[in-house]
């Protein structure tokens, strides 16, 4: 059995403001990549310091406990620069990990599909290139005077770097193409104007549990920080409106770092372009609210700020007192109070969102001919045929589905009869 790394976490904070939540979930972090947290040690910064972050009483401090206690690595909660993370590897003779660096090494561990690996790969050679530094007189060696390769040469610090950038542009180019494949699915999903729900939420508020219990699905979920990066895309039957699609991303943490916010653009797109956001709350969190805040600065970011959203306090039984319910504000539901683990409270939010999205319908009946085959497939597929009957003149069918999608397929070239039943159909059903 490979020994874990023994890890020595140092959580730098501000003279009198000590939260002991930010170092609990530092020490998640560490234990989701692997790491056996041996000790937390507070430190005390006021201004950091240019050179080390932290002080040189607490370096000499460090210095002594990992000595004593056979550290492996430090892991510092901070964004270190790159001179800071040197100098304190330098002089603690153990590897040191900023924050940025711990969670990129986490979604290394946890990213799945060929390209969640790709985005994270991307992150990581953009995080490390401003890291690279020679290591003694190897590193200056020129690489010249070869057949071939005379010339001014270069070090091979300049040749590594030279890699670093010719690699990240490959990836960049390859995520750029994935980005485009991404786009056309999610357009060919707009096009059959189906609902789009995503899941958000902070890490480990249960998004790929709720999503399994309101899809059916068998995404994987595990009760750790970041069980799942990649984002996956589920039909709901049987709503009021008629199908819609969910969707589960990856899951947010304070401070995520912004080369990752940036690889993994076309994944937080499933936010960006849904129509409603259902932020999950893990609802027996103390620190709930500085985790929603989180959450909603990353969706500011992407550029979900303004998407609408409702608040879905997951949880609740682990929670004395409080019961499953949807809260209404002028007769629209805001927040709904749920337990993904045993259903509480699930009927009443697919309900919910069902009177959500059937605002605006056409409801009404259509008789189709046989060279109306191809509009009978269209509606179909989008699950708007409620029932349908057959006989010698064609099909006669009861449909559903959303005015925008009505209105789109009448437009496009063999819907007119749709168009015919949006002039006299009731927009609303009762």
């Amino acid at each position: 059995m490979i020994r874990k790394e023994r890890a020595l976490l140092v959580q730098p904070q501000a003279p009198g403001h000590r939260d002991p939540a930010l170092a609990e979930e530092f020490a998640d972090l560490a234990r989701s990549a692997g790491a056996d947290v041996l000790a937390v040690v507070d430190a005390r910064v006021e201004r950091p310091t240019a050179s080390h972050y932290l002080g040189s009483g607490k370096v000499e401090e460090l210095k002594g406990y990992c000595e004593a206690s056979d550290v492996d690595v430090v892991l510092v909660n901070a964004r270190l620069s790159p001179v800071q993370e040197r100098n304190l590897s330098d002089d603690l003779g153990r590897r040191v990990i900023d924050r940025v660096g711990l969670i990129l090494d986490i979604f290394a561990l946890r990213a799945a599909s060929a390209d969640g690996k790709l985005q994270v790969e991307l992150a990581q050679l953009k995080h490390s290139a401003t890291r690279l530094v020679g290591k003694g007189k190897a590193m200056d060696s020129q690489r010249g005077g070869s057949i071939g390769l005379r010339g001014p040469g270069e070090t091979a610090l300049e040749t590594d770097r030279r890699l670093i950038r010719a690699r990240i542009e490959s990836l960049e180019k390859r995520l750029g193409r994935i980005e485009v494949q991404r786009t056309q699915m999610r357009r060919a999903r707009a096009r059959n104007e189906l609902p789009r729900v995503a899941l958000v939420g902070y890490t480990n508020a249960g998004k790929s549990t709720l999503f399994n219990a309101l899809t059916g699905s068998g995404v994987f979920a595990a009760d750790q920080l970041f069980a799942t990066l990649d984002p996956t895309v589920r039909r709901i039957d049987g709503l009021a409106c008629g199908p819609l699609l969910m969707s589960d991303t990856v899951g947010f943490v304070r401070d995520l770092p912004h080369d990752l916010v940036a690889a993994f653009r076309s994944t937080l797109a499933e936010a960006r372009e849904a129509d409603l956001l259902l932020h999950l709350v893990d609802a027996s969190d103390p620190e709930r609210d500085a985790r929603i805040a989180a959450v909603n600065a990353v969706l500011e970011e992407i550029g979900a700020g303004d998407v609408p959203q409702w608040r879905v306090f997951n949880k609740i039984d682990r929670v004395e007192g409080l019961a499953p319910r949807i809260d209404v504000r002028e007769g629209e539901a805001t927040q709904a109070w749920v337990s993904a683990r045993d259903g509480a409270g699930l009927p009443a939010l697919l309900g919910a969102l069902g009177g959500h999205f059937a605002t605006d319908l056409v409801v009404g009946r259509l008789a189709l001919g046989a060279a109306d085959g191809r509009l009978r497939a269209r509606l179909h597929e989008q699950g708007a045929v409620v029932e349908e009957s057959v006989d010698e003149h064609g099909w006669t069918l009861d449909v559903r589905l959303p005015r925008s999608a009505a209105e789109r397929i009448a437009a496009s070239p063999g819907g007119h009869p749709l168009h015919d039943l949006l002039i006299v159909a009731p927009a609303t059903p009762t």
